[in-house]
């Protein structure tokens, strides 16, 4: 199931309002069974592979904790490997068993294995992780095992969080299936109205701005580097509304229930640096890959060429998380190149940034770094989004080099993006700036500008919205 089904216009309240009616002690059980539910809308026996990984880590942490010294790492080391197994199988076996094939076929060997003919689960690579925090957070000693089984498979199948995060760690999220939440006015208005918002997003900003930029990407050969740079930008707007977009309705409709699922998302076009991108943009899977990655690897505490080298290697798998394809490790790796720029240019900006503060110029110099950070992280959402290396060279030297008049395939659909998009950013903008907060409009002191928002809102996707069913980005990985 998706958040923007016409099924989940009844899953949701329903089950919202099943779950503040049953007593407390059946609570945990409805959420399990209408997380069983929303999974199996999609293919319903991969959630046997859910099952098996959540076994896996469920004993696993039990024999942990009971554990010490080399066993217990052996525990530990057995609950990772089994479950990224799952993952490998999966999601990476024929991407790695492509490669190979290629490799022989260049040495003229026999390369006999083939590929297999199985589809990726939804959200697969999403739960593996969470799982993975868990195993990893008993290890440490900062969780407890969880002993209720179902309160276990829960906190990997919540649904609101299922197939795309956030990803969440279990010494945020365990505790809070054992509170008894009531029906709390403001928890309700506050989770609806991030619901909202990421509707907004997502059917009225990021769906029609697809439409524009599958028919450029798909194409590119036919198109200019005019057209194929307009929808990079497209790319990159749609990208971060259709993401957010669910974040927020995953937040906000756990949000209704009581449930604070943490934010993911941060306004991260407004960055100065790619470094605060990286924090501002998916945040429970950065943090992820800073915790259980670069920490372990050695983080900032080892020789610098090494930080360089945790550093880099953390966003190459981080690439290669979001996708068996080179395009999402070259995407990985560009990143990662930049943050390696950017930590050895660290004296030249204290250098600038002294000036900046001598001839107090701060908001003409945050104004260039925005700009700045923005162009790097749409050179990377080429490679991001083209379908292989070879149309991301194609679209490059188009773009630098085959200048030429604008594709418009409706100009009434490209003015409602481009004002839509424009709502977006003023209403970031505000937010990110502080400009104007005693006339806000979705937060406003006065009921009746807040309704009227609301309802014009409500207008816009009900009226401006694609309503094509079309699955959100990141479910594929």
């Amino acid at each position: 199931m998706i958040f923007n089904s016409f099924e989940f216009l009844f899953f949701f309240p329903i089950v919202t309002t099943l779950y503040f009616i049953l007593p407390f002690k059946f609570r945990w059980i409805l959420l399990l069974t209408a997380s069983c539910i929303f999974y199996m809308f999609f293919v319903p026996v991969y959630i046997l592979i859910l099952l098996v990984t959540i076994l896996i880590d469920y004993f696993a942490a039990i024999y942990i904790a009971k554990s010490t010294g080399r066993k217990k790492k052996i525990y530990l080391a057995a609950s990772i490997i089994s479950t990224c197994l799952v993952l490998f199988v999966f999601k990476y076996f024929n991407f790695f068993n492509d490669n190979f094939a290629l490799i022989a076929k260049a040495a003229h060997w026999n390369y006999p294995i083939h590929a297999l003919k199985i589809l990726l689960p939804i959200g697969l690579s999403f739960h593996t992780f969470q799982s993975l925090s868990y195993v990893v957070e008993v290890y440490r000693g900062n969780q407890k095992p969880e002993t209720h089984f179902g309160i276990y498979s829960l906190y990997v199948m919540f649904y609101p969080q299922l197939v795309a995060g956030p990803i969440e760690r279990p010494q945020n999220i365990l505790y809070q299936f054992y509170e008894k939440h009531k029906f709390d006015y403001d928890n309700v208005v506050y989770g609806l109205k991030l619901m909202l918002w990421g509707y907004f997003k997502k059917i009225v900003i990021a769906d029609r701005l697809s439409i524009y930029v599958n028919s450029v990407y798909n194409n590119q050969s036919h198109h200019n580097g005019t057209t194929l740079f307009i929808a990079t930008i497209f790319f990159a707007i749609q990208i971060y509304c259709d993401f957010s977009g669910y974040s927020e309705i995953a937040i906000g409709s756990a949000r209704v229930m009581g449930f604070k699922l943490m934010t993911n998302f941060n306004r991260p076009y407004f960055a100065k640096s790619v470094s605060e991108f990286w924090k501002r943009w998916h945040i429970s899977l950065s943090t992820w890959f800073r915790d259980y990655v670069y920490i372990p690897l050695g983080g900032n505490r080892v020789i610098k060429p090494l930080v360089y080298f945790n550093l880099f290697i953390t966003f190459l798998l981080s690439g290669l998380w979001h996708g068996a394809n080179w395009t999402y490790v070259i995407w990985g790796g560009l990143n990662g190149l930049y943050l390696l720029i950017g930590l050895s240019l660290h004296n030249l900006k204290s250098g600038i940034r002294h000036q900046v503060n001598k001839y107090h110029i701060e908001k003409l110099d945050t104004f260039i770094n925005i700009v700045i950070t923005f162009v790097l992280i749409l050179f990377s959402w080429i490679f991001f989004r083209a379908n292989n290396i070879n149309d991301a060279k194609e679209i490059i030297i188009k773009i630098i080099f085959n200048r030429g008049p604008l594709f418009v395939d409706s100009i009434r659909d490209m003015a409602m993006s481009i004002f839509f998009t424009l709502i977006l950013l003023l209403t970031e903008f505000f937010e990110e700036y502080k400009v104007f907060n005693k006339l806000s409009l979705y937060n406003n002191k006065f009921s009746l500008v807040r309704y009227a928002t609301y309802c014009a809102i409500i207008i816009a996707i009900v009226l401006f919205g694609a309503f094509d069913g079309s699955q959100f980005i990141y479910f594929q990985f």
